[in-house]
């Protein structure tokens, strides 16, 4: 249930950064964050990253919505159980429910926050936390998953096995 609340919030705050943006910026105007380093440009991005696949709209909601579905599978089937697994997928739920009702809505992805020191494509909330569950996930899978939620311990049976 606590991942189900902070995945609402996060939908929730990614969804009221982009209303505030869209009605504080014109399109194409940007504002300071932190002088220098971070500011709000608001842009319709009408593709993935790097504006990847643009203008391929239902290609793109099919695709974000599948992973969206595959990612809810795995939880509901519990075979991902171990804490940094489950938040890893209720980021990746929620940033991608937040640019599917995007897409779906508007026809493009709302971005905002550009980095001012380096080159970097513009980007929003749900993508912070599309990103951050995908790395959260490879570390999951790559140093807890075999030990914790693996095949082997899914029935609880791991341990006497290897006393035999």
């Amino acid at each position: 249930m606590l991942y189900l609340i902070a995945g609402a919030g996060l939908l929730a705050a990614d969804q009221w950064v982009k209303y505030w943006v869209t009605v504080h910026l014109e399109l194409g105007a940007s504002a300071p964050l932190f002088p220098g380093f971070l500011e709000l440009l608001r842009i319709h991005n009408y593709g993935a990253a790097w504006s990847s696949f643009s203008g391929m709209r239902w290609l793109l909601l099919a695709m974000t919505g599948a992973i969206v579905l595959a990612v809810i599978f795995v939880v509901v089937k519990k075979l991902v159980r171990h804490p940094l697994g489950l938040v890893a997928a209720t980021l990746i739920i929620s940033g991608g429910l937040g640019n599917i009702l995007d897409r779906a809505r508007l026809g493009y992805v709302v971005d905002m926050f550009n980095f001012q020191f380096v080159h970097y494509p513009v980007f929003n909330v749900a993508d912070i936390c599309i990103v951050s569950g995908a790395i959260l996930g490879a570390v999951y899978y790559l140093w807890f998953y075999e030990k914790y939620d693996g095949k082997e311990n899914a029935d609880g049976n791991a341990d006497a096995e290897s006393k035999s």
